[in-house]
């Protein structure tokens, strides 16, 4: 759980706090504003977990906040974007808003004028401490919380009615699917990511860009595309374009685990463009399905397991059964994909 901050407030310029696992909340007032920060060598990018592709920032300008590389930050300076977004949050006065990632609070800023509450979750301590005092002597300065620390190890979040984020590139996969087991379910998130990672979010099957990331994502919410972002908005400009998208969970959310769903997409878009029987027959795939077969069955049956065939022809035989055994990742919607799901469960093979 967050822990409470003292009174002293914290130093924007400490790295312990951001390399703590454990974020903790503080009020806005508590955060003491720098006027001195120290500029690191800048980083050539940053990589991107779940597209395997890098941004990077332009050369580091010379107000030491803006030196971002360290956290991967890219500020929103565009006033008309930053507008736009929260307006397509379509707000009321009575939200709840979670903001990931607010820099100095240029998105923040428009949010407090509209939500009763905003509770953000920033990594930098130098961007806490611009926020704070950005909305300090403000009426709104009450309707802030802010959480210093890393979004993808906080244990719980907040009930939350809306999502809004120029969303940190490295972190988006993990915010994406942290924010769908959030439970009880939000309203809507508007979401800005790197352009190709939100148009793989978007991809239809057949397309060149549906793959795992697609499917599971779809399986859970509804996306949309809402506008595209040219570099120049932002401070530094990033080395790639970005859109923002609105996420809208499915309600009520579909009764498949997303371990069993994801483990099934991990094996059959490992070669999207070759046949299902070609994944299966992977190095490694089938041992893990033995593995676990063996134990779902000693944990729920009572009956011998049946050995009378090998277990790669089990497999071959359901996927000849199933219909997919010479479809291809790249051509399976989310119907098909539950369909060969559901044939494995139903002789006892499980993903997870």
């Amino acid at each position: 759980m967050p822990r409470a901050v003292s009174s002293r407030g914290v130093n924007p310029n400490s790295r312990s706090h951001s390399s703590s696992s454990a974020p903790y909340t503080i009020s806005s007032a508590s955060v003491r504003p720098s006027t001195t920060a120290s500029s690191s060598k800048n980083a050539s990018g940053v990589a991107l977990d779940s597209l395997g592709t890098q941004t990077g920032t332009s050369s580091v300008t010379k107000n030491p906040i803006f030196n971002t590389d360290r956290f991967g930050q890219h500020i929103l300076k565009n006033p008309g974007v930053a507008q736009a977004i929260v307006d397509k949050a379509n707000l009321k006065s009575t939200d709840l808003v979670l903001e990931v990632g607010p820099g100095t609070g240029n998105l923040t800023v428009r949010i407090l004028d509209v939500c009763k509450k905003c509770t953000v979750v920033e990594m930098d301590p130098r961007m806490a401490a611009e926020l704070t005092k950005r909305v300090q002597g403000r009426p709104v300065q009450r309707k802030l919380e802010i959480t210093l620390g890393d979004f993808c190890k906080i244990p719980s979040l907040p009930y939350f009615d809306v999502c809004i984020s120029n969303t940190p590139y490295q972190i988006s996969s993990p915010l994406v699917f942290k924010l769908l087991s959030h439970r009880p379910l939000f309203r809507c998130a508007i979401l800005m990511f790197q352009r190709e990672f939100a148009l793989r979010l978007l991809a239809r099957p057949g397309s060149s860009l549906w793959c795992r990331l697609s499917a599971n994502v779809q399986l859970y919410a509804k996306v949309d595309h809402i506008m595209k972002v040219s570099k120049g908005s932002f401070r530094p400009p990033p080395q790639v374009e970005s859109s923002v998208v609105r996420i809208v969970p499915i309600n009520p959310p579909p009764e498949i685990r997303f371990e069993e769903f994801d483990g099934l997409n991990r094996i059959v878009f490992s070669r999207r463009h070759k046949i299902v029987r070609s994944s299966f027959t992977a190095s490694g795939v089938v041992e893990m399905l033995e593995s676990n077969w063996k134990t779902f069955h000693s944990e729920r049956e009572r009956q011998p397991l049946d050995l009378s065939k090998p277990f790669t022809q089990r497999v071959e035989d359901i996927l000849q059964a199933s219909g997919y055994s010479d479809q291809r990742a790249a051509q399976m919607d989310i119907t098909d994909l539950l369909q060969l799901l559901h044939c494995f469960h139903e002789e006892g093979i499980h993903f997870s």
